[in-house]
This record gives structure tokens, C-alpha cells and sequence, in this order.
């Protein structure tokens, strides 16, 4: 029998099994992913990983790996402004460093975080099953009986559901969820430019949504840009010439010449929230736990949170001989994120609702409210400090950089 068996192998998942396996090398964790082994080498996104999270990595052994692919952001410029506008004036600017020499977030390729973490993952003993998924789950009197893809019937004294913001074991755990959809989608690709960014991130707030262009290695962006689900939908399936017009009318010219050199992809946005994050021998973890609006860069960094307090729940319990799947162990957990996710989805809803719209009386107390934040030094460093995940608080060892 197992001791974990979780359910997703992105990043969330691997980083759940490497966490527990590190502190506790004798607890026996499995990881399922349905994706096929190898293609995470072709996902061509990027995150945005902040400091908290960067120390964890840092002290799971992978962040110098990871570090020759992430590109410091070094300053973040906010503006609010109409598409057409000639001009964009900046309201609001963050420096990047949360102390000396330490950004507050990193931009990352999704491969260059996800291989070294399955190596090291190989390198702990974690038993890796590619092209496998959970389908369903039965609760024992001390364990769950898991059925995989593969036919094959697994033990484990807990489940882990990393399987995204639509988790099917969410659902078998009979877990309700609180969700609305917003009526936009995420256009994600990158971009080359003639010149260099100088790790400077920015956001445009503009009518249908935040236009976010995030720096990486080399004369390159990340972009996410927000779009009414039709308009992005149009956009996406456009051609090259069309789809590139559309993105120079709100990139701008500062950087020089565009073009897109990766996949284009439009993603549903929508807030998700789990009622409960825990049920009898089933922890949620990442996007199964949560699904929030990009507007703030938080997403991942909220799983990454869940994977240091819910490696920290588990190691404490079994160092005390407690058995590691029960409600009262798992509750610990709930009590230590429910809380702050919920606090994270009512900020990103409220600030998209904010945001993508062109009532003007609305847009002139959202500007005067940025360029008030802007002359204050005290409130724009407690700002970074909470988005870095450095503010002074509970948080989990692993976010401090020390290891349960």
C-alpha cells in the first residue's frame, strides 16, 4: 500500500511528492499524470514565480536548474488607458527587489521548471506513471482503493487531487464549488522584439481586460491578454497578419519590431472556489483547489502555497505517529489556505470587475486611487511584499526556504 498517491504531474503535483519525499524519504508517494511522458518539453507557456516560491524551490534542491531560463522582473509599470489612445500614462510603478538582490518574482518557461523537478522527483524515489490518470476512488476503512486508466487498482492511506480546475476526484470527494464565468479568455503566446525589455514587466488595463506583458530570457515576452471570449476566439483562429495588427495596437512600438514565435491559445477565465479543501483520506491541491483570474500573476504561486502547508500537515503528523489521511490531520491544512485563497479570489474578481470596463466616472476613481498608491512608499512596499509572499505572517517553512 501507499502512503500518497497524487493525482497530476505539472508542477503543483511534482512539487506536492518531491516536498513530502525530501522531509520524509521512508513515506512511499506515487504521482499519475494522464499526459504522455516527455510532453511537458513542448508546452510553451511561462509563469511568473514569485519570491516565496522561488525560496522553495531553492530549498527542494531545483531553483539553480531552473535559474538560467528565469528572467528577473526588475520593475512593474501599471497604465489604464483605451485601446485607440495614442498615449499611455503610467500610474503606477513597482520596483522588483523584496530585498537586496532578490527579485520579487522570476518569469519562468513551464519546461524549465517542470524537468528538473521530475528529475529530482526520480532522483527521490517518487514512482512516475505517464499516460495514467485516476478515475475514480472508494474510501476504505484506512486508505482509498484508486482505480487507474490503466485498469490497475491502487491502495494509499491519502489522495492528492492536482488534476485541474475541472478535478473529476473534486467531485467524486463530493465537494462542491462556488464558480462564475467571466465572459473573457486568456490569449497566451510569446513574442520576439527588436529591443530589450530591461526586465521590465507591464500591465495595460484596458477595456475588455489586463494586457499583461511579462519579460524573458532574451529579446522575448510572455504575453496575456484578455479578451471577450468571442473577440479572443476570433483572434485566436485569425490569420498571422490580422492576429499581429491586433497585437501591435496594444503591445505599442517601444520595443520595436514584433513577431509571435510561439503557439497562440485562448484559455476560458472564470473563478473557481472549493468549498472544502479536504475530505475523508483527499487533499485538494493547485487549480483543483482554486482557479482565479490572471489579473494579478497569482495563480500558481496560490498552489505552490498549498504544496508548502500541505507538506508541512503531512510530515508533522506522520513525525508524530498520526495517520496521515484522517479529516482531523487533513483539517489543518483546510484551516491554514481556505482562507487566504478565498481572500485571493474576491481581490482578483473585484479588481477585474474594476479594470475591464470603460464607465468613465469608474475609470476616474480607479486612476486617482493608483496614482494615490504610487505617492506612497509605505503602502507600494506592503503591495510587493504580499505579492511576493514575503509579508510577515504563517507562512509554511518551505516559503521561508527551510524544509518541514
Amino acid at each position: 500500500m501507499l502512503d500518497i498517491l497524487v493525482a497530476g504531474g505539472g508542477y503543483i503535483g511534482l512539487s506536492v511528492a518531491v516536498s513530502i519525499k525530501k522531509a520524509a524519504p521512508h513515506l512511499t508517494v506515487m504521482v499519475a499524470d494522464g499526459a504522455p511522458e516527455g510532453s511537458w518539453k513542448r508546452d510553451g507557456r511561462a509563469s511568473a514565480i514569485a519570491a516565496a516560491a522561488s525560496r522553495m524551490l531553492n530549498a527542494l534542491g531545483v531553483w539553480d536548474q531552473i535559474l538560467p531560463e528565469a528572467q528577473p522582473i526588475n520593475k512593474m509599470i501599471i497604465t489604464d488607458s483605451r485601446t485607440a489612445d495614442p498615449v499611455r500614462p503610467v500610474f503606477l510603478t513597482f520596483d522588483g527587489d523584496v530585498a537586496q538582490g532578490e527579485p520579487f518574482a522570476h518569469m519562468v518557461p513551464n519546461p524549465a521548471m517542470v524537468g528538473p523537478l521530475i528529475a529530482l522527483a526520480g532522483e527521490l524515489g517518487v514512482e512516475l506513471r505517464f499516460s495514467t490518470t485516476v478515475d475514480h476512488y472508494t474510501n476504505e476503512p484506512a486508505s482509498v482503493k484508486a482505480q487507474l486508466s490503466s485498469g490497475e487498482m491502487v491502495q494509499a492511506r491519502l489522495l492528492v487531487a492536482c488534476d485541474g480546475v475541472k478535478s473529476k476526484l473534486r467531485d467524486i470527494a463530493g465537494i462542491k464549488t462556488v464558480h462564475w464565468d467571466y465572459g473573457q479568455s486568456g490569449i497566451v503566446t510569446t513574442v520576439e522584439h527588436e529591443r530589450p525589455h530591461e526586465g521590465v514587466a507591464e500591465e495595460h488595463f484596458l477595456p475588455a481586460g489586463p494586457f499583461a506583458i511579462l519579460p524573458l530570457r532574451g529579446n522575448r515576452s510572455s504575453l496575456v491578454w484578455t479578451e471577450r471570449t468571442a473577440d479572443a476566439n476570433r483572434l485566436v483562429s485569425s490569420d498571422d497578419l490580422v492576429f499581429e495588427a491586433e497585437l501591435e495596437r496594444r503591445f505599442g512600438h517601444k520595443l520595436g519590431t514584433l513577431k509571435v514565435v510561439g503557439g497562440r491559445r485562448a484559455f476560458p477565465l472564470g473563478l473557481t472556489l472549493a468549498r472544502a479543501f479536504v475530505a475523508d483520506r483527499i487533499a485538494l491541491a493547485g487549480d483543483s483547489a482554486h482557479g482565479i483570474h490572471p489579473i494579478s500573476g497569482q495563480g500558481l504561486n496560490l498552489g505552490f502555497k498549498d504544496v508548502a502547508a500541505l507538506a508541512e500537515t503531512i510530515i508533522d503528523a506522520d513525525r508524530l505517529g498520526l495517520d496521515i489521511g484522517s479529516l482531523n490531520v487533513l483539517e489543518r491544512y483546510q484551516s491554514w489556505r481556505r482562507f487566504d485563497t478565498f481572500r485571493m479570489g474576491v481581490t482578483t474578481d473585484v479588481l477585474n470587475r474594476l479594470f475591464s470596463n470603460d464607465i468613465t466616472p469608474i475609470r476616474v476613481a480607479r486612476d486617482f486611487g493608483l496614482g494615490l498608491v504610487e505617492r506612497m512608499p509605505g503602502l507600494k512596499n506592503f503591495f510587493i511584499k504580499q505579492a511576493a509572499g514575503v509579508a510577515k505572517g504563517t507562512n509554511p517553512k518551505l516559503l521561508d526556504g527551510v524544509l518541514p
